[in-house]
């Protein structure tokens, strides 16, 4: 038996004293009706109305049932209506997940921006470089930055991401300006910890089809965070292959050079590196996160703002 819709025909019957009227309401036939409120006396061991010619009569136990029944039925009218509402205004809190130092310089200082637009969400914030599981986590959704591997997440591109080396005018005039890649093994390299070896990759800018070529560099220091590598560069230490979204303002203002222009450089080969906005997938997105990704895509659009001059 259907126990939801055999309360709700039995609700329905109690207030307007009719199956017809019942059945004409709810699309049904009358049958079906009768054979609801039939299948609901049994479970129940005890009749619910009194039927006469002149009408429908709740019984003791009928109208015992009605009254906690009529409430159920209210309350899920109720929750149902606030439901279908929360999911028509971007509102709640709204869980986010993003790396750390792009985070800090491209998710945050927009953040004041995002909730005087919408002021019904509340966001928490988690800045980490750890891949976290967004269901296990309870995430509503992430910026991922690189290659994505394979999953069952949702992922909308943001904006592309490219690498750049670069030092300090200073350090060039000192050290030298590399001219083909082949150089780079007279210089201190800046290296991240976490990387496979001390390789970076590269191939002609003009050759995007064309096979990565392995050069294995060294250097001074190593560290496991992209904002410590910058501060190390600017600092003379070497040269560093550095993400674009990270270095933008530096090299606008001059104290940072792009060296070996001509070639694409990767810290590994693989598929597309670029600025994503994964989430879980569900049937229905809400609101909250439709509006941040809406929100940060419109700040995100080519060419980005670190690009510009």
């Amino acid at each position: 038996m259907d126990y939801f819709t055999a309360l709700r025909v039995f609700v329905r019957a109690s207030q307007i004293k009719s199956f017809s009227a019942v059945a004409a309401e709810l699309g049904m036939e009358v049958s079906t009706v009768s054979r609801h409120i039939s299948r609901l006396e049994t479970d129940l061991g005890a009749a619910l109305f009194n039927r006469t010619t002149r009408g429908l009569h709740l019984t003791e136990a009928g109208t015992l049932l009605q009254e906690r029944a009529s409430r159920i039925m209210t309350d899920l009218d109720h929750a149902r209506e606030e439901i279908i509402l929360h999911n028509s205004l971007p509102r709640g809190l709204l869980r986010i997940n993003i790396p750390t130092a792009f985070g800090r310089r491209h998710i945050i200082p927009h953040m004041a921006e995002f909730l005087t637009a919408f002021p019904d969400i509340r966001i928490d914030v988690t800045l980490t470089d750890t891949t976290v599981d967004l269901i296990e986590s309870g995430t509503d959704i992430a910026i991922r930055i690189g290659a994505l591997p394979d999953s069952s997440l949702v992922a909308k591109r943001l904006s592309g991401q490219s690498r750049m080396i670069v030092g300090t005018p200073d350090y060039i005039r000192k050290a030298g300006l590399p001219e083909v890649p082949e150089d780079l093994s007279l210089h201190s390299c800046l290296l991240f910890t976490l990387q496979s070896g001390n390789t970076w990759y590269y191939r002609n800018g003009s050759k995007s089809d064309a096979p990565f070529e392995k050069l294995t560099v060294t250097g001074l220091m190593k560290a496991n965070d992209s904002e410590a590598i910058l501060e190390a560069t600017l600092k003379g230490i070497g040269l560093a292959l550095l993400p674009n979204w990270l270095i933008g303002k530096d090299m606008q203002e001059g104290r940072l050079v792009r060296l070996l222009a001509d070639f694409e450089w990767v810290l590994a080969p693989g598929a597309e590196r670029a600025i994503w906005a994964v989430y879980p997938p569900k049937k229905i997105v809400a609101p909250k996160v439709k509006s941040f990704i809406h929100f940060v895509s419109r700040k995100f659009k080519d060419p980005m703002y670190w690009e510009q001059n």
